[in-house]
C-alpha cells in the first residue's frame, strides 16, 4: 500500500539501525527518500539518496536542507532521527563540552533543520514533521542526564512546533523509542554494564515480553507520516513495550 506516493522525505541518521528502517518503510510506502549521517560508513538502504553531513552543526544542517532541494526539489516529509549519547558515572561527571554535545545532537540540530525547511511546508500549507525522543526521558537516570535533558528539551519544542504551524496545515509529532535491538543501542548498553558507579541498567525485558526492533520503530514513524494520523499534532507516541508507563 503505497500510501506515501509522491512524497518527498528526509530522514536524519538514515544508514542504520531504526533510521535505516524508517528509511525502508518509507521508500515501501512510495516517498522518495534522502537520509543523512556523518558519514557514509552504515548501509544506506537501496533505493534512497543520500548526503554526508554532521547535524550537530549549522553547517552541516545548510548541507542537508541544500541536498534535500537539489535532490528532491524540496521535502514534504521530515524526520529527525539522530541522535544518542553515552553514559557517564553520573551527572556532575559530565563535562561541558559533552553537555554541548548532546544539546546539538539530540535538541539544536532538530532546531536548526526544521528553521531552515519548515518555512516551505508552511508556504505549502501541508507536510509533517517527526521528532525522535526517548521514552526514557521522565527517568532522568544521573549517568544519561545529558541526553534525557536534551530529549526533554526536544520534545517541549516539538509540542510548541506543532502549535505555531497548525493553522498552517503543518503536522508536528514525536515518537519516543524504548528499549530497541540496535547496534547502537547494544553498544551503550555495554559501555552502561561496566561503569563501577552509578545507578545500574535494568536487564529484564519490557512487559510486552521482547526489546523493540527498529521496525517497531519505524512502523510508528509511518503512522504519523500518514493521513491515518491526519488529526495528530503535538503528540508523541510512545513505543517502549510498556517499559517506562506514563500517566
Amino acid at each position: 500500500m503505497q500510501e506515501l506516493a509522491g512524497k518527498r522525505a528526509l530522514i536524519t541518521g538514515g544508514s542504520r539501525g531504526i533510521g535505516a528502517a524508517i528509511v525502508r518503510r518509507l521508500l515501501d510506502a512510495g516517498s522518495e527518500v534522502l537520509t543523512t549521517a556523518r558519514s557514509a560508513t552504515g548501509t544506506v538502504p537501496d533505493g534512497a539518496a543520500f548526503v554526508a553531513a554532521d547535524v550537530r552543526t549549522r553547517a552541516g544542517a545548510e548541507a542537508i536542507a541544500a541536498a534535500a532541494r537539489e535532490t528532491l526539489g524540496g521535502v514534504d516529509l521530515l524526520v529527525h532521527n539522530a541522535g544518542g549519547a553515552g553514559p557517564y558515572p553520573g551527572a556532575l561527571a559530565i563535562t561541558d563540552d559533552v553537555w554541548q554535545d548532546a544539546l546539538d545532537l539530540n535538541f539544536l540540530a532538530s532546531v536548526r533543520l526544521d528553521a531552515l525547511l519548515a518555512p516551505e511546508l508552511r508556504e505549502r500549507r501541508s507536510g509533517v514533521i517527526v521528532h525522535v525522543s526517548s521514552a526514557a526521558v521522565p527517568t532522568s537516570a544521573p549517568p544519561f542526564l545529558h541526553y534525557t535533558a536534551a530529549k526533554a528539551a526536544l520534545e517541549n519544542y516539538s509540542r510548541g512546533l506543532a502549535a505555531e504551524l497548525a493553522p498552517f496545515g503543518v503536522r508536528v509529532n514525536t515518537v519516543s523509542p524504548g528499549r530497541t535491538a540496535t547496534p547502537g543501542g547494544e553498544a551503550t548498553r555495554e559501555q552502561w554494564a561496566r561503569l563501577n558507579s552509578g545507578p545500574g541498567q535494568d536487564v529484564t525485558s519490557p512487559p510486552l515480553g521482547r526489546d523493540g526492533l527498529p521496525g517497531d520503530i519505524a512502523d510508528a514513524v509511518l503512522f504519523l507520516m500518514s493521513d491515518r494520523a491526519g488529526w495528530l499534532t503535538g503528540s508523541n507516541l510512545v513505543v517502549d513495550g510498556g517499559e517506562f508507563p506514563r500517566g
